[in-house]
């Protein structure tokens, strides 16, 4: 049986002209979902991809086999208290979905070990999930008494929820479903009613609706609704249960409203709209009583400040927490006599805890210099607040890992800063950090700037075990990871199925490139609009950096990006196509003139602000048309066809965020321009922008590609702890 060749989608010339510029797009008839044509070719290409990667195929099994074999499969997470219960979920070998779950408080010391008896099942994911393809749960909020629960599913990957309800405490609820639902819902402090935000046909969530139980829920009351396509809805309960919040925000721009936490209903202005002003709110009822507004905006401050607002004073904010250039403040949890913030410190994720006063200002004066850090032993590393519904405790629960080390779940003490380590992932197999190295590095960009750079590696591959500054033996085979958009910072953080590509020699590398907020709301203006190929141009300098320093070389050194990382995939190599051996795009967004000429797809109008509105600004058109991937691939001026690395592009058709036809179309057009490309294109006809729903079909999903990584690196032998065991 001889292997299908690779599919040439048919050329159907389409005609676009914007500004005076006419294009002509081979592939735009790719977008029509309903052409039987473009399912075939889709099929063609998946047919392709099982033969190409065919090779692999051992190799992928026993990548599989790895990750499995890494994972504690039936394990629990470290309880969270809230009310009278301690909260967790559990799941299961062979089982692909959480099961949720509670049991009640005791006396309250944190039970170390949770045994069956007295647990109460919330929702087994299984269950659900049973004859379905796809499930994802986006919505499981408990009602304030802990007796009911509101609870969302996604059958199909394009992120739609069918919300309904099940009774916890035995009380009969009625059997009704909410259609159309998006990730963001609220119950009323009577319980009698659900806040919900409804989704548009571009998937945008611009409606809040109120539901009463037991009610027709075509006669739900329209809350609040927003015409303006930039802005999305969200409502979320305070943590002290006095209100409910509802944030209406673009990209660059934040209006707050709140609604009486009883009703649901008497809708007010906290923080009017002001154009480039943004704003996260919390409520907070202070320890003499007064009930406060708390806020993190960048009004008057780049990288955002927390004010204040007594609810008395008809919202007369105060500063309480600074600015500091270069380290931006992210968000703030108020509880009864702490602020916890969560802040960028030295580009990493870091959290601060602020004590609050008895008195009449519980701020007072030298407020930061009353708290602390959270500390967190090695560097680089992240902290970020975990779960915390609780507005009176005594601790906040943060989770803490670095390259190196599995995520913890860690409780720090609100007064003296003592942690306790709750849950540690643990990791099958004999892992042992101290065989590996994690640093930061430092890569000088084209115009000087020094981008920042997360590093992991064995440590028998260092030039010298005394001296882990002294760089490599030899050049490595390296991971190169990047994304570089909307603020997002890609924390250094361990994943265990990257051991497979630890333990056969490879080093993994992360690319700090502005667009991301690693460094502060500067880091990220210099990659956005205007400013957007700097994040392609940085991408290559570190690239280049990482070859000049001997870490590793151009044809030993593969990229990775999904989504906006995607883009940053494409446009790098059609900057430099010789920089790297191969490329993994996930879902990549490549097709970015005609998805932001397109005011009907989800998500465009309000992402003019990350990329500009090339309908309507012609310099923005020209701009976007000057790097979008799609729009760039290279042909030689001569006419020989150009050469790019080796390519897996991975894309799905369900997805509401990157549309399928964007990695197909570019497919199509490499394949026509650079016939000498070994490209394959691999398509989830039943998912969405995630990728699969069930964990072990995502850990199949990274087995291969990994796989696709350490064939073209030519790695492809046992891991190093396996050579050992053979050797003896």
């Amino acid at each position: 049986m001889t292997s299908p060749e690779a599919p040439h989608a048919p050329r159907r010339p389409a005609t676009l002209t914007h500004f005076g510029d006419t294009r002509v797009d081979d592939y735009f008839w790719l977008r029509d979902r309903d052409d039987p044509a473009v399912l075939m070719y889709l099929e063609a290409e998946n047919e392709f991809a099982a033969s190409a990667l065919a090779g692999t195929e051992a190799l992928r099994e026993r990548v599989y086999d790895e990750i499995v074999a890494r994972i504690e499969e039936t394990d629990v997470t470290a309880p969270v208290r809230w009310g009278d219960w301690w909260y967790y979920a559990r799941t299961f070998e062979g089982r692909s979905y959480p099961v949720h779950c509670r049991r009640p408080l005791g006396d309250g010391t944190f039970p170390e070990s949770l045994h069956e008896p007295g647990e109460q099942v919330l929702l087994d994911e299984n269950a659900l999930a049973e004859g379905h393809a796809f499930c994802s749960v986006g919505v499981l909020e408990v009602a304030p008494s802990h007796g009911l629960v509101a609870m969302g599913v996604d059958f199909d990957g394009d992120e739609r929820h069918l919300v309904s309800f099940r009774s916890l405490d035995g009380r009969e609820v009625p059997n009704e479903t909410i259609a159309d639902v998006g990730y963001s819902v609220a119950w009323t402090a009577d319980e009698t009613a659900l806040l919900y935000v409804r989704v548009d046909d571009a998937w945008r969530p611009f409606e809040l609706w109120r539901h009463q139980l037991g009610t027709d829920p075509a006669t739900d009351e329209l809350v609040y609704r927003e015409d303006d396509e930039r802005f999305r809805v969200s409502v979320a309960r305070s943590r002290d249960g006095s209100t409910l919040l509802v944030h209406v925000g673009s990209s660059m721009t934040t209006e707050v409203l709140s609604l009486d936490a009883a009703s649901g209903q008497t809708l007010r202005t906290v923080w009017p709209r002001r154009d480039g002003v943004e704003c996260s709110m919390e409520h907070l009822v202070a320890p003499n009583g007064d009930p406060w507004w708390i806020a993190v905006t960048n009004d008057e401050a780049v990288d955002f400040r927390v004010m204040a607002s007594r609810e008395s004073d008809a919202l007369d904010f105060k500063e309480v927490v600074a600015e500091r250039t270069g380290c931006r403040i992210d968000g703030v949890d108020a509880f009864a006599r702490h602020l916890v913030v969560a802040e960028r410190l030295d580009g990493c994720a870091a959290v601060r805890v602020l004590p609050l006063l008895e008195g009449e200002d519980p701020f007072g004066s030298a407020l930061e210099e009353r708290g602390f850090i959270v500390e967190n032993d090695e560097a680089p590393a992240t902290t970020v607040i975990d779960q915390n519904p609780e507005f009176v405790t005594s601790s906040v629960r943060v989770t803490q890992t670095t390259l190196i080390t599995p995520a913890s779940s860690v409780d720090v003490d609100l007064g003296s800063g003592a942690r306790v380590v709750r849950k540690r992932r643990v990791v099958r197999g004999g892992y042992d950090p101290a065989a590996y190295v994690s640093s930061r590095l430092w890569v000088t960009a084209r115009d000087g700037v020094e981008i920042p750079v997360s590093l992991v590696h064995r440590r028998d591959l260092l030039a010298s075990m005394d001296e882990p500054g002294s760089g490599p033996a030899s050049p490595m085979p390296m991971v190169l990871y990047g994304y570089g958009a909307y603020e997002v910072c890609i924390e250094p953080t361990f994943a265990s199925a990257r051991l497979s590509l630890l333990d056969r020699g490879v080093a993994y590398a992360i690319a700090h490139v502005r667009g991301g907020g690693e460094l502060g709301r500067a880091w990220y203006e210099r990659g956005r609009l205007e400013h957007k190929a700097t994040t392609f141009h940085d991408f290559v300098d570190v690239a280049h950096g990482l070859v000049a320093h001997g870490y590793t070389n151009a044809s030993s050194l593969v990229a990775i990006g999904g989504s906006a990382g995607g883009l940053l995939m494409g446009a790098s190599i059609n900057l430099e196509p010789s920089s790297f051996r191969a490329v993994v795009a996930e879902v990549p967004f490549v097709d970015v003139l005609n998805t932001m000429l397109d005011e009907s797809l989800p998500l465009t109008v309000g992402e003019w602000e990350e990329w500009g509105d090339p309908i309507h600004d012609e310099a923005a058109y020209f701009r976007i048309k000057s790097w979008s991937p799609y729009d760039n691939v290279p042909v030689a001026l001569d006419g020989t066809p150009s050469a790019y690395p080796d390519l897996l592009v991975l894309g799905s058709l369900n997805d509401t965020r990157v549309s399928y036809w964007e990695p197909a179309k570019w497919v199509a057009r490499i394949r026509a321009t650079s016939p000498r490309t070994n490209v394959v294109l691999k398509t989830d006809l039943g998912a969405g922008h995630g990728g699969p729903s069930g964990r072990y079909d995502s850990w199949r999903e990274r087995a291969l590609v990994f796989a696709f990584v350490l064939d073209k690196l030519g790695r492809t032998e046992a891991p190093v702890a396996d050579r050992a065991a053979s050797r003896r």
